[in-house]
């Protein structure tokens, strides 16, 4: 099975600074022009789906510097992601299309829908990417006064994906014969009622939608706790992961592998893709130039607010070239990433200012940067290695950084018998490695 490649497809980047270089797309919010051609040059580049991350809300409000400057996860000014993709599925022909939707605010008749929808305008290159959410300001968007609990969250999403998965399995395969001789368009035999009943739904079904050319468009998710890891290892075909090293992957994919058995599912059927951000350039040192220039164009009131986004608490009052504080015994950020910032920053006894500048690029996870033989052989070992199955992969600056590694990296690992020469399969499961689920009802 060849490395698998997901081109992140942030039209702005992934580095707080990234809009502001000087190849930097002009005037990036919801600009359909510039995601047509990120897609394109993904899709030339053999890439095996592009993603597009999502949120409900306007973020970072209450920083006023990070606001004006905007940070690369916030998204102010984005598409809604399964109708800008369904624009893009009308300009490629293999890359898969994958968009972020949250299970928490969401109703699972509508997420049915609209990812079947988009499994047949793409001609079955559609995926899911499941989240709980981890914002609890987008709970205000939905008529709660606070973030639903995580325990509830988490059982929500199970019951959630358990039914989308049953509405997508509604019709049989064939059920839509469209006979215009005998005036059969569909067979009445071959559709079922879903009927669920559960604590958080109540769903009769049956979608209005043909069963998805895929069986169920390809279901990401990116939990790490161990409520997400075995929402994933129960529901998920793909696992987005953050890990600094390779020792860590390599831990966590062994134990994202083991847990399957658990719902009857074999080590193949879950692949775990590693979040990266790679700078690649002719030379190591255009490489250094371009992550410098980077971080450059990040002043350091930005670089504090987004510090403080990151870790869950204002770092405003600490001063910049002081000593990070130490808040590994407390809870910080939404996620594990805040914990594995202020672990970093100890173990390499780094300053408040160090720390902003080591993130900018990577958050608390990795990067790599170089030449291309310096970024191969660094993805070679962790693929090799079962750190993963493959990468996300951030490419600053956009449009610029994705073409350098097309351009250069992608021929080496071609050379190196680890990815793709062309496309084989003709939808994301198959290119994928995955197989396409029969129908539950037969």
């Amino acid at each position: 099975m060849p490395m698998i490649l997901a081109a992140n497809a942030n039209a702005q980047g992934s580095h707080v600074g990234e809009w502001r270089h000087p190849d930097a797309w002009e005037r990036p919010a919801a600009n359909i022009a510039n995601a047509l051609r990120l897609a394109q040059i993904a899709e030339a580049g053999k890439f095996d789906l592009l993603f597009l991350a999502d949120g409900n809300g306007v973020r970072q409000m209450d920083k006023p510097d990070l606001f004006a400057a905007t940070s690369p996860s916030d998204r102010p000014g984005v598409f809604e992601p399964v109708t800008l993709l369904s624009a893009l599925a009308m300009a490629t022909q293999h890359i898969g299309l994958v968009a972020t939707t949250t299970t928490t605010y969401d109703e699972p008749f509508h997420v049915a829908r609209r990812f079947a929808s988009l499994d047949h305008i793409s001609g079955g290159r559609a995926g899911w990417n499941l989240v709980t959410t981890s914002n609890p300001g987008d709970a205000l968007n939905f008529s709660h006064a606070e973030h639903v609990a995580r325990d509830e969250r988490y059982e929500r999403a199970n019951e959630f994906a358990d039914v989308v998965k049953g509405l997508w399995d509604s019709w049989a395969d064939d059920a839509f014969p469209q006979d215009k001789a005998t005036g059969r368009f569909l067979d009445p035999s071959k559709v079922q009622v879903l009927g669920h009943k559960g604590k958080h739904f109540q769903v009769a079904g049956p979608l209005n939608a043909p069963r998805p050319p895929q069986g169920y468009p390809v279901v990401f998710s990116a939990g790490q706790s161990e409520a997400g890891r075995d929402l994933s290892a129960r529901h998920a075909d793909c696992i987005f992961a953050i890990e600094a090293t390779l020792p860590s992957a390599q831990a966590l994919y062994a134990d994202f592998k083991g847990r399957l058995a658990k719902y009857g599912r074999g080590p193949d059927d879950l692949k775990i893709l590693s979040g990266v951000t790679i700078i690649v350039g002719e030379t190591a040192q255009q490489a250094e130039d371009i992550a410098g220039e980077l971080d450059d164009l990040v002043p350091p009131p930005v670089g504090v607010d987004y510090l403080s986004k990151m870790v869950g608490r204002s770092m405003k009052d600490y001063p910049l070239d002081g000593p990070m504080p130490d808040f590994e015994e407390e809870h910080v950020g939404h996620t594990g990433i805040g914990r594995a910032i202020v672990k970093v920053a100890k173990e390499q006894g780094l300053t408040v200012r160090q720390t902003y500048r080591r993130i900018l690029p990577q958050m608390a996870g990795n990067m790599f940067k170089g030449d291309a033989r310096q970024v191969a052989d660094v993805m070679e070992e962790w693929y090799r290695g079962k750190g993963c199955d493959g990468f996300m992969i951030a490419a600053p600056v956009v449009p610029t950084g994705l073409e350098r590694f097309t351009r250069l990296v992608v021929p080496e690992l071609q050379r190196r018998g680890l990815f793709r020469r062309e496309y084989e399969g003709r939808t994301l499961r198959e290119n994928l490695g995955l197989k396409r689920p029969p129908r539950r009802f037969g």
